[in-house]
């Protein structure tokens, strides 16, 4: 038999975290007969002793070693934005604080488990099986599966009095139920305000009570939205003290660097922006061009392990609202000390790069600089000076400055046009406020020369990063751009096929083929269903230490170097590129190194949270801005076709609505999904995904950020000889026996 002490149980449960309950300890320690009464005695010092803890009547587990699989518990957010949560037992939670670190399946490698959408993020109040490891950063949760407790969740909504208690009305358009909040629970909330309400743990299908936790502002706030955006994603906006101290004060690592200040490289960005990552200069050779694009020293700045490090990694990037921007770095460095302004000495990792006149690059060197930005541009200014008409800031720099970086972009776009890239035409709406907050208008972006001339020297310098860091051998986090699935092919090919247009399957898909089909049906009425078939084919990008290249801008490698102000992957690229080099001392350290995977996989999916958080505040703000043109008609394209209904995005605003499928007609309606359509059963009229229509404005929610849409134009009628939908193939109806959907639709949209 074993010898029985302490030491000997928890090193064995240390090995065995599966192993928790007493019967089970005994068997696997061989403790037989009188043994088993000292166990017990063992056990329950050990408990009191805080380095057990029970999980059940007669199970226990290590107070500070968590079992490797185990459910979690998700409780509350940190100080530093990380979501927190610990293990559970039949006695509730136990164990050390375990910091969700994102999917436990691997998110890279072409045939590997890939990471797969979810519905959403795990939030306070939610459950999950989790996969648990101990890293220097403290014990970290990977969700294997995460358990749907949503009506546990922490919900934030409008408060309203009711008597001495209240109620609270869900901001989430997914949540049909509002709270009561009783007496004393209310936190001195009052009508109007925005609240974080706890449910409590109920039974039966009466009213859900709970208790507020938060007052966090009021719905008459004009910029109520990206606040409410924020909260419901768990966005982190403080930076703790730890981390603004070290940015006030952050003196850079030293680093010998060459003197590029006398080089007139300029930045050219948003009329509005505040941080300057990139300055861009270019010359004419005799057979080619020089490139030079200048990045910001955020390494120099950012040191490895610091305050400041965890902080970025935990946001991962930095989230814009139409109304805010959530930096990833403290506005002391994005905005000061890291931001290339004008006429100021600045710290850069730059890429000289050498091109042909048809715009293949040669060769290129990275080196660590000191910069002096010539001036700042806005990408209309530099437009319109291309254009013949300069203003005064403009016009000393158009030809030793911009003509040259106009020539230098003539010949990159020869070489894009070889490449061919996958060619998307996506406009972009910008809502634009006054100073109160109040939205003034809503437009289309106008993209210049200028936006590509910029988006064309970030990815040579992007793929030159990847180039370098290959050639040293050294580790690195690409940003991967998988090829479509066969089984989105499939459904791309079946969809075609109603439009009578032909997709060869079988074959490896190319960026030429896709370019090839949104040309052919260019200006056509299929245009629109086209392009958004082919958007929805396309797979998210991600990143990921291994390499699977970059499908979209058909790159064989690709990393993120150009804005690492702004995201966390670049400032690993820059790290990765000074040790490669031998760029100073303020490189990547080999315990990085082993956590790349992690770190990819972490920032992938802060950037789907940031991007949910966005469209969610986008969503509201359109609702608000559309809240007094109730009964207008508008323009619109069906962009979502479902068993409920049919999603249409306006014309004017590019906001989006829903039309439920009972308020369409009386008729019988089929949802095709092959066809991306929904057809009337006996007639065989059609609404079809990407079909322009007429739609009026009905009941807008703003607090929710939903419109609801009446439509008034006619479904397109069956094409002669074309089949109506078999009955077998019956999803949904419309009229009076799917009214009972179309009310959910009404929620929903």
């Amino acid at each position: 038999m074993t010898t029985l002490d302490k030491k000997t149980v928890l090193d064995f449960l240390e090995q065995n975290p599966h192993i928790t309950t007493r019967r089970d300890i005994a068997k696997g320690l061989n403790v037989k007969g009188a043994g088993r009464a000292e166990l017990r005695a063992i056990l329950k010092d050990l408990e009191r002793g805080g380095s057990l803890e029970r999980t059940g009547k007669r199970a226990y587990g290590r107070s500070d070693h968590p079992p490797s699989t185990t459910l979690v518990h998700f409780l509350r957010i940190d100080e530093h934005g990380d979501l927190v949560g610990k293990a559970v037992g039949r006695e509730g939670p136990f164990g050390p604080d375990l910091i969700y670190a994102g999917p436990a399946h691997r998110p890279t490698g072409r045939g590997r488990q890939k990471i797969k959408s979810r519905e959403r993020e795990p939030g306070i109040g939610d459950a999950a099986i989790c996969k648990i490891a101990e890293t220097p950063g403290g014990w970290k949760a990977r969700i294997i599966k995460l358990i749907d407790k949503r009506e546990n969740r922490p919900v934030i909504g409008l408060f309203t009095s009711v008597g001495a208690g209240g109620r609270v009305e869900s901001a989430n358009r997914k949540d049909r139920h509002e709270i009561l909040i009783p007496a004393g629970e209310t936190k001195d909330a009052r009508d109007g305000d925005l609240v974080l309400a706890l449910p409590k743990a109920s039974r039966g299908r009466g009213p859900k009570q709970g208790a507020v936790q938060e007052v966090i502002g009021q719905a008459g706030d004009p910029r109520a939205a990206s606040l409410i955006a924020l909260h419901a994603h768990n966005i982190p906006t403080e930076f703790p003290e730890a981390a603004l101290q070290q940015a006030r004060k952050a003196k850079p690592a030293p680093a010998a660097r060459e003197d590029l200040t006398q080089i007139p490289l300029i930045t050219i960005d948003p009329e509005d922006a505040r941080d300057h990552d990139d300055a861009v200069f270019a010359e004419a050779l005799e057979d080619g061009w020089r490139v030079i694009v200048a990045i910001a020293d955020v390494a120099a700045y950012v040191t490895e392990g610091s305050a400041l490090d965890r902080e970025a990694w935990t946001r991962g990037n930095s989230t814009y609202f139409p109304d805010r921007v959530v930096p990833m770095l403290p506005f002391e460095l994005s905005a000061d000390a890291c931001s290339l302004r004008e006429g100021e000495p600045r710290r850069c990792l730059a890429v000289e790069m050498i091109f042909d006149k048809s715009g293949t690059k040669r060769s290129h060197t990275f080196l660590r600089a000191m910069m002096k930005s010539a001036a700042k541009l806005s990408y209309e200014q530099a437009q319109r000076a291309i254009d013949g008409k300069p203003d005064e800031k403009a016009e000393p720099l158009l030809e030793s400055v911009l003509k040259p970086l106009w020539g230098a972009y003539a010949a990159l776009k020869e070489a894009r046009e070889r490449r061919g890239p996958l060619e998307l035409n996506l406009p972009e709406r910008r809502i634009e406020f006054d100073e109160d907050g109040t939205i003034r208008q809503i437009r289309v972006k106008e993209s210049f020369a200028a936006h590509q001339l910029i988006e064309e020297f970030m990815i040579q310098a992007n793929v030159a990063a990847a180039e370098s860091l290959e050639k040293a051998r050294h580790p690195l986090i690409y940003r991967v751009h998988d090829q479509p699935t066969e089984a989105k092919l499939a459904a791309l090919a079946e969809f075609l096929k109603t439009l009578d247009l032909k997709w060869p399957l079988g074959e490896r898909p190319q960026t030429s083929r896709f370019n090839r089909l949104l040309k052919e049906t260019r200006e056509s009425e299929a245009e629109d269903m086209v392009t958004e078939i082919v958007l929805r084919s396309q797979a998210q990008a991600v990143y990921a230490p291994e390499n699977l290249g970059h499908f979209g801008l058909n790159l064989t490698r690709y990393a993120h170097f150009t804005s690492p102000i702004r995201r966390y992957a670049d400032l690993i690229v820059h790290r990765a590129l000074i040790s490669a080099l031998d760029l100073g001392p303020d490189g990547i350290s080999t315990e990085a190194l082993s956590r790349l995977e992690e770190t990819a996989s972490h920032i992938t999916e802060t950037e789907r949270r940031s991007m949910a958080a966005e469209r969610d505040a986008t969503d509201r703000y359109l609702a608000l801005f559309l809240a007094d043109r109730v009964g207008a008609e508008f323009e619109g394209r069906i962009t979502g076709v479902t068993k409920a209904g049919l999603f249409v995005r306006l014309a004017e605003t590019a906001a989006d609505g829903f039309v439920p499928i009972s308020s369409l007609s009386d008729e019988f309606w089929v949802f095709e999904e092959g066809a991306m359509r929904l057809t009337a059963r006996g007639s065989g009229r059609h609404f079809d995904l990407g079909q322009t229509v007429t739609v009026a404005l009905r009941e807008v929610t703003p607090l929710q950020g939903g419109l609801l849409l009446e439509m008034l134009s006619s479904p397109r009628a069956r094409k002669k000889g074309e089949k109506a939908p078999a009955a077998r193939d019956h999803k949904q109806r419309g009229g009076r026996r799917g009214s009972h959907k179309g009310k959910r639709g009404r929620r929903r949209g």
